[in-house]
C-alpha cells in the first residue's frame, strides 16, 4: 500500500458559514496500481488529488504516503516528500515557458540532486517519441507534445506515485489517446502507481479501478 485515507474531510469557509468539499473519504491505494477518481466538475476530485499530493491540508482525518502521516509534516518535510515519491501531469502542462523540453525534463531530476541528469533526460524523451525535440521551447510545440514533455518530466524522477489532473483534457481525441496510452505504457513499465483525475470515463475505464465522487462522498467504487 502506498497510501491510505481515513475519514478525509475538507471544510472552507462560505458566506453561509461552511462549505464541505470532502465528506469523510477512507480508501487505500496499492503500490503499482492504476486508480480513476472520476466525478461531475465541482464533486471534490481535484481538491482530493491536492490532498493526497500533500498539495493541500485536510480540515480532518489522516492521510498516510509511503509510510508518513501528511498532517505530521510541516511545508518543508511535504516539499521533500513530494520530489523524493511524487510526479505531477496536468492538464494545462505546466512546463516553464523559458526552458527547453530537455531542460524542463532535466530540472526535477537536478532539484532531487541526481546525477547525469541530461543523458536521464534524453532518454525519457526518447522513450516519449520526442527525442528529435528536445532543445524546441514549448511555444514551438503542440499541446499533445507539450503534454508528452510533462509526461517525461514526471516519470524521469521514478516517483512512486504519479497524480494526473484531466492529463487529456486540453487535447485532441486522437492526441488524448496517445498520450494516455503513454501514460499507462510507462505505468506498466516503471511500476509507478497512477492516479487520474478525470471525468472522461473512457480514461477512467483504462484503470484498474475507478472511485466515483459527487457532493465529495464517495458514491461508488469498481474494480476493472
Amino acid at each position: 500500500m502506498i497510501l491510505q485515507l481515513e475519514n478525509v474531510s475538507k471544510v472552507v469557509p462560505s458566506a453561509d458559514g461552511e462549505l464541505v468539499l470532502l465528506d469523510h473519504l477512507s480508501f487505500s491505494i496499492d503500490k503499482g496500481e492504476s486508480i480513476a477518481i472520476v466525478g461531475r466538475s465541482g464533486s471534490g476530485k481535484s481538491t482530493l488529488l491536492g490532498l493526497m499530493a500533500g498539495l493541500d491540508h485536510a480540515s480532518s482525518g489522516s492521510i498516510n504516503f509511503a509510510g508518513q502521516r501528511l498532517e505530521s509534516l510541516d511545508e518543508e518535510a511535504l516539499a521533500l516528500l513530494r520530489a523524493k515519491h511524487v510526479g505531477f501531469v496536468f492538464q494545462s502542462f505546466q512546463l516553464l515557458q523559458s526552458l527547453t523540453a530537455l531542460e524542463n525534463v532535466m530540472l526535477p531530476l537536478e532539484l532531487a540532486g541526481g546525477s547525469n541528469a541530461e543523458n536521464q533526460a534524453k532518454q525519457w524523451l526518447e522513450k516519449v517519441g520526442l527525442g528529435h525535440r528536445i532543445e524546441h521551447y514549448p511555444s514551438k510545440l503542440s499541446g499533445g507534445e507539450q503534454q508528452r514533455v510533462a509526461v517525461a518530466r514526471a516519470f524521469a524522477a521514478k516517483p512512486a506515485v504519479l497524480f494526473a489532473d484531466e492529463p487529456t483534457g486540453s487535447l485532441d481525441a486522437a492526441t488524448g489517446e496517445q498520450v494516455a496510452d503513454l501514460l499507462f505504457d510507462l505505468n506498466r513499465e516503471v511500476g509507478t502507481t497512477l492516479v487520474l483525475v478525470t471525468h472522461d470515463q473512457q480514461l477512467a475505464d483504462r484503470c484498474g479501478r475507478q472511485i466515483r465522487i459527487e457532493a465529495g462522498k464517495i458514491v461508488t467504487e469498481a474494480t476493472a
